[in-house]
């Protein structure tokens, strides 16, 4: 027997936690999985990448899960553009009309779908996006040239987390986009997820102790994004999403981390997210977001 798990229409870190919740309800009864994307309308980098991370889960459960692809025409053409499907029918047995497009190489896709599993892919993917995104980071949003090097560090400390607490391969996205929701400019989204063992499987053997009865998935985040610690004991580890934390509040930035059932988020004056969540459907590995806004002088 099949379990369905339905893709919301518009595929998001908003929608994120219905996905989430579909996903742990059809697991739990060990059939085989179909992921049905027919009646998608829209999705994010975050959609994107979290999807590749359901199939990475449910791939291990013995046979591959199944995808629907989108029907709009111009939805299925743009993950694909979004080198999607590219990662996807490594892991889905795909059903549907598929575009016969390229990956995107100049547009607002600044970096397709792009795994993730050693340090050398982590090189390779801030080498490949360095050029596009200083262009972008200057002329779009108005951040000085200097943000580029900032920019590099925090896209290579997110993929760096895949690497070094996974404990399995994962994915990043990045892209260009007008920003609508409350914020009305333009921004730049890093998305990258994984299904590996998450933050609290990483942080438990040196962090649980600390915190007793308190230790869970909201108390491994806040231990990871607030007090910056690692699950490595040497000196100056675990400073990655410090780094993150700093470069994003000098330009307003905004990031938010999902692991197990819980999500933690730096929430700029612009957005109206919740700091810390807890309770939520569980959902393995780690789902990290980093968003960047147009600085006011850039606006048009």
């Amino acid at each position: 027997m099949t379990r369905l798990v339905e893709i919301p229409t518009q595929f998001d870190d908003r929608s994120f936690d219905q996905f989430a919740a579909a996903f742990a309800a059809a697991r739990t009864e060990g059939e085989r999985l179909l992921f049905d994307a027919h009646a998608a309308e829209w999705a994010s980098p975050y959609g994107l990448v979290g999807l590749l991370a359901a199939g990475q889960a449910a791939l291990h459960k013995g046979e591959r899960p199944l995808l629907t692809a989108p029907t709009n025409t111009d939805v299925a053409t743009y993950w694909a553009r979004a080198g999607f499907f590219r990662e996807a029918q490594e892991l889905f047995e795909v059903h549907g009309r598929l575009p016969r497009v390229k990956p995107a190489t100049e547009s607002d896709v600044l970096l397709p779908v792009t795994p993730v599993r050693a340090a050398e892919d982590v090189h390779a993917v801030v080498s490949l996006i360095q050029q596009r995104a200083s262009a972008i980071l200057a002329s779009e949003l108005g951040l000085d040239p200097k943000a580029t090097m900032g920019f590099a560090m925090a896209l290579s400390e997110a993929c760096q987390n895949i690497v070094e607490h996974a404990g399995t391969g994962g994915w990043v996205a990045v892209q260009s986009y007008s920003w609508r929701r409350r914020l009305a400019r333009r921004v730049v989204v890093i998305a990258v997820a994984d299904a590996g063992i998450g933050f609290r499987h990483s942080l438990e053997p040196t962090q649980a102790r600390r915190f007793g009865d308190r230790w869970g998935d909201a108390a491994a985040l806040e231990a990871a994004l607030i007090q910056g610690t690692s699950r490595f004991r040497d000196p100056g580890r675990g400073q990655g999403l410090a780094g993150i934390r700093r470069y994003l509040a000098r330009w307003e930035g905004k990031i938010a981390i999902r692991s197990g059932s819980a999500r933690i988020a730096i929430v700029p004056p612009w957005d109206d997210d919740v700091p810390l969540r807890d309770g939520l459907p569980a959902f393995p590995g780690a789902q990290v977001l980093l968003i960047i806004p147009a600085q006011r002088t850039a606006e048009r």
